[in-house]
């Protein structure tokens, strides 16, 4: 097994292209990397302020993988389909009517992700003008996340869009729909 499958999950494999599986399993690890390190440094703030010593600088580092962590979490969400999906209500459908309202749910979250994209970069460039105290680290190394994510959850949503019309989507009982048995 090697690393990126032991990282995907199969459910809606029909779904992905596998030469994106290395990608959701990078995701995985960034998402934890930022759970741990937006916990250690809430956990290093507090006792330094409680022992009457704050690391004033600990926030910037709180803030980025907080912000980090928002962001590729929703990516990974967006490729895992756990995540801006209304799956009770499609659950309940089957034929064209799920597939329609399969591909414009995909196509809602696909208009989402490119204003993400678009306004995130605008963002992103008026930030690079303004800084964080007592670093002057720009805030735009924040807010890059923003369109970064923008572009992963287009790309994935595009991924699903067209394996979903060649595949089937998935239908109540785990199997793609338009598959027979």
């Amino acid at each position: 097994m090697t690393f990126s499958a032991s990282f995907v999950v199969p459910r809606d494999r029909h779904l992905k292209w596998p030469a994106l599986d290395w990608l959701e399993a990078l995701l995985y690890v960034l998402c934890g990397v930022c759970i741990i390190g937006f916990s250690v440094c809430v956990l290093c703030d507090v006792v330094t302020r409680e022992i009457g010593r704050p690391w004033l600088w600990l926030q910037q580092f709180t803030t980025g993988f907080f912000a980090w962590g928002v962001f590729v979490g929703m990516a990974l969400a967006s490729r895992r389909n756990d995540h801006m999906y209304l799956a009770e209500i499609v659950h309940a459908m089957q034929g064209a009517r799920r597939r329609n309202f399969e591909v414009v749910g995909r196509l809602v979250v696909l208009a989402v992700a490119v204003f993400l994209v678009v306004f995130g970069w605008e963002n992103f460039l008026n930030d690079m003008g303004s800084f964080r105290m007592p670093s002057l680290v720009p805030l735009g190394y924040y807010t890059i996340s923003v369109p970064i994510a923008g572009a992963l959850v287009a790309l994935f949503q595009i991924e699903q869009l067209v394996n979903g019309l060649r595949n089937g989507f998935p239908d109540p009982v785990g199997r793609p729909t338009g598959t027979t048995s």
